[in-house]
């Protein structure tokens, strides 16, 4: 049964386009959406979406979807990107079919406004890497997959909530992803109205032992809580009750002998 809207169950999940441990040709995308959606959580999460999955979200979860593309598919390819990804899904990943992420919202949240931040601008990596002083070789890299934050505030009960859904760059030196956290998180502060709940979650690519950012977010200056002990998916909550972050066990993404996605699942109810 779906919880009621004074108490919410959050769920964030990379879904790694469909793909498994161990790696297989075979995408598990529509699978891995429903069973994201399958137990009637009110908040879902889903970062690492191929474009071609869009279109569908609704009819696989009867949840609103809010998305936005960060890296579009190769042009002229239509509904071929669907069948490239289905015929080999570790070969034909989002130089392909594009990347995306989506919130899944129960019907008893209605969506107020919906923003999105690029996380890696042009200006912003030009700033940053000359603050770093980065190498050639890491601006390149960083240049190369477009990052996003969507934000959503939502209608909850008499109240507003918002929203924010981000995949934050991946990248051995952890300066790069905390950057792009806080400009997230700046971002989303000042979106937010005095007093208004917020959660961010998604894919940091960040854990508590190698991040900067994440200790000062949790800190009494920013005031969110709950970020995981372990991972590097987070459900960070501010102005509102919340229980401690839930990681799957691995059984319970576990079809056939595969493990759906290189990421866990992380729940955390709220009030």
């Amino acid at each position: 049964m779906r919880s009621t809207v004074e108490r919410l169950l959050v769920r964030t999940w990379n879904i790694f386009h469909g793909n498994t441990k161990p790696r297989g040709r075979k995408s598990y995308t529509e699978e891995l959406v429903r069973l994201a959606a399958g137990d009637g959580p009110d908040v879902v999460c889903l970062q690492e979406l191929s474009v071609w999955a869009l279109v569908s979200l609704t009819d696989w979860t009867r949840m609103t979807a809010v998305t936005d593309v960060a890296r579009r598919p190769l042009p002229l390819l239509g509904g071929l990107a669907r069948t490239l990804s289905e015929l080999d899904a570790r070969r034909f990943r989002s130089a392909v079919t594009g990347e995306a992420n989506a919130i899944l919202l129960a019907p008893e949240l209605t969506v107020l406004e919906h923003r999105r931040v690029q996380l890696n601008p042009f200006r912003f990596r030009r700033a940053q890497a000359h603050r770093l002083e980065l190498p050639l070789r890491e601006r390149v890299e960083w240049a190369s997959e477009r990052r996003v934050c969507q934000v959503l505030r939502v209608r909850r009960g008499e109240g507003t909530l918002v929203i924010a859904n981000m995949h934050v760059t991946g990248h051995v030196d952890k300066r790069i992803p905390d950057a792009e956290l806080l400009r997230a998180a700046v971002f989303v502060d000042g979106f937010a109205r005095p007093g208004e709940p917020v959660l961010l979650c998604g894919d940091f690519n960040l854990s508590v032992r190698n991040s900067r950012t994440l200790p000062d977010l949790v800190s009494a200056e920013w005031g969110f809580s709950g970020a995981s002990p372990t991972g590097i998916d987070h459900i960070l909550a501010r102005g509102l009750a919340a229980g401690e972050p839930l990681i799957w066990p691995v059984e319970r993404r576990t079809r056939r002998g595969r493990v759906l996605s290189d990421h866990a699942p992380v729940d955390r109810e709220v009030e």
